[in-house]
Order: structure tokens, then sequence, then C-alpha cells
């Protein structure tokens, strides 16, 4: 291969690792929202201002972790975690919310399935 050749090729990789979608991009909103209720319902609610042992989650992406003002069931882990909630940090706390912030109080044990916690983060991100 010549150098030209080379730079071509590592071009098309980088192309190709950029474009590449991340795994909560290609969820399903209408699954999720059925993965939200079973899952996460009996603590969450999707609803703007409707808290329950879990602070609501319409609007969670771009929000700082432990900062709904009128939720005060925050561990001081949250509220001190230094987190904005984008898609890929939800996805790691879905998975192993202990791990994730340690100290937390959510009980949660995870969400292992990979398209799961992707259709839970979709349907999240369509409560804007």
């Amino acid at each position: 291969m010549t150098s030209r050749t080379h730079i071509i090729a590592a071009a098309l990789c980088m192309g190709a690792v950029f474009a590449a979608p991340q795994a909560w991009a290609i969820g399903d909103a209408g699954k999720g929202r059925n993965v939200f209720a079973e899952e996460c319902g009996d603590c969450h609610s999707p609803v703007v201002g409707t808290n329950k042992k879990g602070p609501s989650l319409h609007g969670v992406i771009g929000r700082k972790a432990g900062s709904v003002a009128d939720f005060s069931g925050y561990s001081e882990a949250m509220r001190q975690s230094g987190i904005e909630w984008t898609p890929d940090r939800l996805d790691a706390y879905l998975q192993l919310p202990r791990k994730t912030v340690v100290g937390g109080k959510m009980k949660y044990d995870g969400l292992p399935n990979a398209a799961a916690r992707a259709d839970v983060i979709a349907y999240l991100i369509s409560l804007k």
C-alpha cells in the first residue's frame, strides 16, 4: 500500500467509527414506554412535576443529577455525583445503578439487557 492508500483507508475507518450509531440511538421509544412501566414506573413518573419514590424522569436528558427542585429524596451521593444525564450516562446507570453512583439510594439492581436499556433511553428522550 502506498501512503496515500493508507491515508484514505484511515479516513474511511474514522468515518465508519463516527457514523456508527450509539446503542441508545436505535432504541424503540414505543417499546421503551412498556419497559419503563415495568421496570421504572413503580418509583418514577414520566409526567413533569409528578414525583414518586424517585423524581420525575420527564426531561431527564441534559439535567444535572439530584436537581429536581421539588424532590427531596436524593442521596448525598447522587447530589454530589456531578453527573449530567446524557444517553450514555443513563445507559451506564440503568445497567449498574449502584456502581455508577456509589452510595445512592436506588434499590434497583439494574437492567442487563442492552436493547431494553436503549428502548428506555429512546422513550426518555421522547419525553421532551
